[in-house]
């Protein structure tokens, strides 16, 4: 019997990336696992790596239509949920003087609108005692170049998490933040060529005081932690970066 046995977790974008290796480590301790993304392909492939305690429902983060059919969707398949990690996000990089309203709203809309009605929405499926965690980032922290946008939309959240543990507190709903540092995901390899990528990556395991990029299945630990152990602890944002945000 898995640790998790009868539980039911719901995470978005959860076909690739750290939603996934958290969706893997749970359905490996016998949760049933709802996950959803935007890529159908992607999202068929992460069923089939999870087996038959996964449900992969295809869902836009940003779309308020979309968020009001998962609550349905979910309610129709858990009826109450014990976990839910609000994980899905995108990326965006332009310097300042280069960014534009399409690239601002887009962010703003699927990083920070898009997981704080998915909570608002799931709320009244969540159980007593469970735990609902947000994916921020230290960027919201350490003030880079050509990553303000991106790092606003991940401050907003890093806020929602103080904010939404005091609303829900009522209701015995934990609200906790994991902000990843550098962590292989794969994603830069979608948008960058693979010389610029290595470079990155070798820059980013020179910051930090680790000497390493970390891997989802460290993300996912940590968000599991949060989910279900850490039932003393609401408002908070983890740091799991190598040591990186001190630098």
């Amino acid at each position: 019997m898995g640790r998790y046995e009868d539980k039911s977790v719901v995470i978005t974008g959860g076909s690739s990336g750290m939603g996934l290796a958290t969706a893997r480590l749970l359905v490996d301790e016998g949760a049933r696992v709802l996950i959803t993304g935007r890529d159908q392909d992607r999202l068929a492939a992460a069923r089939d790596q999870l087996g038959e305690n996964a449900i992969a429902v295809r869902s836009d983060a940003g779309s308020l239509r979309d968020i009001d059919a998962l609550a349905d969707r979910v309610k129709t398949e858990f009826g109450t949920v014990d976990a839910l990690f609000a994980n899905a996000g995108v990326n965006g990089f332009a310097p300042f003087e280069a960014t534009d309203e399409e690239l601002f709203d887009r962010l703003l809309t699927i990083n920070a609108k898009g997981p704080y009605f998915t909570v608002q929405k799931l709320a009244p499926l969540l159980a007593e005692g469970s735990g609902v965690v947000f994916t921020t980032s230290v960027v919201n922290v350490l003030g880079l170049p050509a990553l303000s946008v991106y790092a606003a939309s991940k401050a907003a959240l890093r806020s929602m998490t103080r904010s939404l543990a005091r609303e829900l507190l009522p209701n015995k709903i934990r609200v906790n933040a994991v902000s990843p540092g550098p962590i292989d995901t794969g994603i830069l390899e979608k948008t960058m060529p693979k010389e610029a990528v290595e470079r990155m990556k070798a820059q980013f395991a020179a910051d930090v005081p680790m000497q390493r990029v970390g891997t989802p299945s460290e993300i996912a630990k940590a968000v599991v932690f949060l989910a279900f152990e850490a039932t003393f602890t609401t408002g908070v944002e983890l740091a799991v970066d190598g040591g990186g945000t001190q630098l």
